[in-house]
């Protein structure tokens, strides 16, 4: 609408500078929009290095329905960007996302890494619906829960575009051991979760109970994303791992930057040993 807005009253001004009288319909179309409601919806594509795109239904708002979940945020941008450049991490393996929000990072992951697997998840009903959406928007099939995936457990596929997946609801303060096992992951991610103490206490809260979740006889990997806008917030997440007993490793930084996030941003990925 800003665009419109911009685009139309600059026509106009051409028109006037050249004494050339603009046509009604100008006006009349410039009245249109400064009298409409600004929408609260809008669609967002992100070209992949395939030359495919993710395309995602958000919110225009960076808070909507008492939740942040329902935009794009920098570091799920940056996890994206790294996992293409790191597919063989992802290739022929299930993978959990905590947090999944607006799902750009798993949608990427889906089309460009080839997991076996994926299971996007949050707890916020706006966001679970939103998601599910956006898996749909972008020509992937969802399976209807987490037992429906697991009924294929040696599925395989050399069809980059066609992993098995599900939305599901998990809030990290209920959530118990056997619900996230029976995810079966190899990998789990998050990206931009850690914005307060609290969600930082129970992501490590939830961390311990992926820690858990054997799989051929060991823990899934695990990945998590974050910018870093307050570092007493991620020194207080890698405190509450150290007293979680959760080894960690900074993650190198990765050479390609597709998306449009700020330059300035600073934006870590930490690899953690469950």
């Amino acid at each position: 609408m800003k665009y419109a807005w911009s685009f139309l009253s600059e026509l106009i001004r051409k028109h006037e500078a050249i004494h050339t009288e603009p046509l009604d319909e100008l006006y009349e179309a410039l009245a249109e929009i400064l009298t409409a409601e600004e929408p609260t919806r809008c669609h967002r594509s992100y070209v992949l290095p395939s030359g495919d795109s993710v395309t995602l239904s958000e919110s225009t708002a960076i808070i909507s329905h008492g939740t942040t979940g329902l935009v794009t945020w920098n570091a799920a941008l940056y996890l994206a960007e790294w996992a293409m450049e790191n597919p063989a991490g992802f290739a022929h393996r299930t993978v959990l996302e905590l947090g999944s929000g607006a799902g750009l990072t798993g949608l990427a992951i889906c089309k460009m890494c080839r997991p076996r697997a994926y299971v996007f998840s949050d707890c916020h009903s706006h966001v679970l619906e939103q998601l599910q959406g956006n898996v749909l928007l972008n020509g992937l099939s969802l399976e209807p829960n987490v037992t429906a995936l697991a009924q294929h457990p040696g599925h395989d596929t050399a069809d980059a575009e066609s992993p098995r997946v599900t939305v599901a609801r998990v809030d990290w303060d209920v959530v118990t051991a056997p619900q996230l096992a029976a995810f079966q992951p190899d990998i789990v991610i998050a990206a931009d979760v850690l914005y307060c103490p609290e969600t930082v206490l129970s992501l490590v809260g939830v961390l311990q109970k992926l820690s858990a979740c054997q799989k051929d006889q060991r823990a899934p990997d695990a990945y998590v994303a974050f910018t870093i806008r307050n570092p007493e917030t991620c020194q207080l997440f890698t405190t509450e791992l150290g007293r979680a007993g959760i080894p960690w490793e900074e993650v190198p930084r990765h050479d390609q930057k597709l998306f449009p996030y700020e330059e300035h941003s600073e934006m870590a990925i930490l690899k953690l040993m469950l």
